[in-house]
């Protein structure tokens, strides 16, 4: 299943919307976004994960890497994520306690950076 992504700016948040499978094939694609967001100088990130199918191992790996980038420059990236068999991932690996997740985009807005 292919990877779709859509970039918008809202406020001070970068907001990237991901849809399909996040694996060890898409996953640079997904890396590639976020560094772009980035380099465009947005450090509060929100990830959508709502219509993503399938998250692996790598796929974690860019979303930690993009965390340690933008906290690096002071800022934060939230995931907003409501489907169980992802939110179990996180919760396995324990990265639910290293990133915010939330049930929405409007929630992950409201939320401060730590």
């Amino acid at each position: 299943m292919e990877l779709s992504l859509t970039s918008r700016t809202d406020g001070d948040f970068e907001i990237i919307e991901v849809g399909g499978e996040i694996d060890v094939y898409t996953a640079p694609k997904l890396r590639e976004a976020i560094v772009a967001a980035v380099d465009a100088g947005h450090t509060r990130l929100i990830i959508d994960v709502q219509k993503v199918d399938f998250l692996d191992s790598t796929g974690l790996g860019v979303l930690v890497g993009a965390l340690k980038r933008v906290r690096a420059d002071g800022g934060s990236l939230d995931i907003v994520c409501t489907q169980e068999r992802i939110l179990k991932i996180f919760e396995i690996t324990g990265l639910d306690k290293v990133f915010g997740l939330h049930t929405s985009i409007d929630e992950a807005r409201t939320t401060q950076p730590l």
